[in-house]
């Protein structure tokens, strides 16, 4: 499983059969999520309008997200 489309951050993600879930930033990875962090993340980012930007906060890249022209 992998998301996301709805802007041009740069983020992707991919859902593990573990439960985990690995973020990506420009192909990097960014951060893995484990445990209940992957599960909220999961539950959050699922049909979320604004999946790029709840990348960007797991991530610690809030000031994309705060730069991206659609949140200025």
């Amino acid at each position: 499983m992998s998301g996301s489309d709805d802007g041009d951050l740069g983020f992707s993600y991919r859902a593990t059969k573990r439960g985990g879930v690995f973020v990506h930033h420009r192909g990097h990875l960014a951060t893995a999520l484990r445990g209940a962090a992957a599960a909220d993340f999961l539950l959050e980012v699922d049909g979320a309008d604004a999946q790029q930007q709840i990348m960007a906060r797991v991530t610690g890249n809030e000031r994309l997200a705060k730069k991206h022209p659609r949140n200025r």
